[in-house]
């Protein structure tokens, strides 16, 4: 059985017709499930910074660019405040993402059964994660497939405005994370080593670059204007050499089906047009390992690849049993997926589990009402003098999320923090000499300190909140000395 089936057509420039009803079946299905699972567990550590940064729109962060803590304040400003809401833009842009993901196999020639399989690449564990967490890495694979998209016309069709087209993509990118700009170099250096080096020539070519930098632009700007905060970050975030180990082995679990995506690089370099994005993804990796970047880096490009790679993997399922293999292994590695990314398993279940083990984000959403508790306990004891002087101090941006979203109902006081961009926020007024604090190691700048409880969750999963105590400090210097101290990065 060919890619072809009788009802499909061909436009008239050759390219198959958008298969809409398995297309859009597929990526209703991914938003669906999102939407269904995300009220369970509670919010990622990240999602309760996030929700802290959209209550202070700026262009940029020192960790980030903006627009992440904006679509999660869009979700939460539309449906109300809470983890469901916030999560259903993500839901919608993973959607999204499966459309563009089915256009760019429509581009290079796929099917119906090509673009079915190019859309299936999201319910993949890392898509599928990203987008139930509302993470910025979400809002890339969406950025990064349309950037390709509009390379792959431009190199294969002459088409000049998609030059311009893919530049606009990734200045807007740029407001989301700036990751784009390796997959940007990457392309050009692919360009320069595998051709057609002709492009460059082109107007158009450079007409997007400069899209770029002028979309990009007020977010540039925010970086000139506060020192780089972003390029301090990055040290910080690095990952180990240990770690650098597993990032080339990682990517055959990124996305279901590694065969389909490495066909898709085969059949990238066998075509002198596009044969500069096979050769991207190789130095994308070399960036990555360079630059000490997480593993997940390139897995826009990656998804990209998956579903170019949808197109020979139609076309060799021209048998039962082949049909038979991929539809299976497309089930398969979906089902794994989800249960490892998304909330299947019952919360009680997953103390010491293999998902907890091979996802920390699934740790990371467990116990946040469990430690304002604890915390507002220690609070209650206090005096009522000293309730009138308290302040909470959390040093990690999960705690300060889950206590300024959960301690109002408590009637705790406000919560500080100097952790990344929380910092900017404080200090706390003169007058607030008592300090709640919920602290990983003992604190050194808040005068004498007392232990008064360790944090714990009620189902027993480990995760880097068990290393917190809540301490009652009194401080022996104003905040005006002590906030300089409090700033970390990480």
């Amino acid at each position: 059985m060919s890619d072809v089936v009788p009802t499909e057509r061909i436009d008239i420039v050759g390219r198959r017709t958008l298969a809409w009803w398995p297309v859009g079946l597929i990526a209703a299905g991914a938003t669906l499930l999102l939407l269904i699972t995300a009220n369970r567990y509670d919010y990622h550590r990240d999602e309760l910074y996030f929700r802290m940064l959209g209550q202070h729109p700026q262009w940029g962060y020192v960790d980030q660019p903006p627009f992440t803590p904006l679509l999660a304040r869009l979700g939460i400003e539309m449906f109300g405040d809470t983890v469901w809401a916030m999560r259903v833009p993500f839901a919608l842009v993973l959607g999204l993402t499966a459309l563009v993901a089915a256009v760019i196999a429509r581009e290079v020639g796929g099917g119906a059964v090509a673009q079915s399989i190019a859309a299936a690449g999201v319910v993949s564990a890392f898509p599928l994660s990203a987008a139930h967490v509302s993470s910025t890495a979400a809002v890339d694979l969406l950025v990064w497939l349309g950037v390709v998209f509009f390379v792959i016309r431009a190199l294969q069709g002459g088409a000049g405005w998609a030059w311009v087209a893919a530049g606009v993509t990734a200045g807007l990118g740029l407001y989301n994370k700036h990751l784009v700009v390796f997959l940007l170099v990457s392309l050009a250096a692919g360009l320069l080593v595998a051709g057609p080096r002709e492009v460059f020539r082109s107007r158009m070519l450079w007409a997007g670059v400069a899209a770029v930098v002028v979309v990009g632009l007020p977010n540039v700007v925010y970086q000139v204007v506060n020192g780089f905060p972003q390029v301090e970050m990055a040290p910080a975030i690095a990952v180990s050499g240990a770690d650098r180990i597993m990032v080339v082995p990682l990517q055959l679990v990124l996305v279901i089906l590694p065969p389909v995506w490495i066909a898709g690089i085969v059949m990238l370099a066998r075509d002198r047009r596009l044969r500069s994005i096979a050769v991207a993804y190789p130095i994308i990796l070399i960036l990555v390992l360079a630059s000490g970047g997480q593993a997940y880096y390139p897995i826009g490009l990656l998804l990209a690849l998956f579903a170019i790679g949808a197109v020979p993997t139609s076309r060799w399922m021209n048998r039962r049993w082949r049909r038979v293999l991929v539809g299976a292994g497309v089930a398969v590695f979906a089902l794994l997926a989800v249960l490892s990314s998304l909330p299947v398993v019952p919360e009680e279940d997953l103390s010491d589990s293999l998902v907890v083990s091979a996802n920390q984000t699934v740790a990371d959403q467990i116990g946040w009402r469990d430690y304002v508790w604890q915390v507002g306990a220690v609070y209650a004891a206090l005096s009522d003098a000293d309730q009138r002087k308290a302040v909470l101090f959390a040093g990690n941006y999960g705690e300060a999320g889950a206590l300024d979203r959960y301690g109002p109902s408590l009637a705790l006081p406000d919560v500080y923090s100097g952790h990344n961009s929380l910092f900017a926020f404080g200090p706390p007024p003169e007058g607030k000499s008592v300090v709640v604090a919920v602290v990983q190691v003992t604190p050194r700048n808040f005068g004498s300190c007392a232990a008064k409880a360790r944090l714990r969750n009620a189902v027993g999963v480990e995760n880097e909140e068990l290393e917190a105590q809540v301490y009652v400090c009194r401080l022996s210097q104003p905040w005006s000395a002590v906030w300089p101290a409090v700033r970390h990065y990480d």
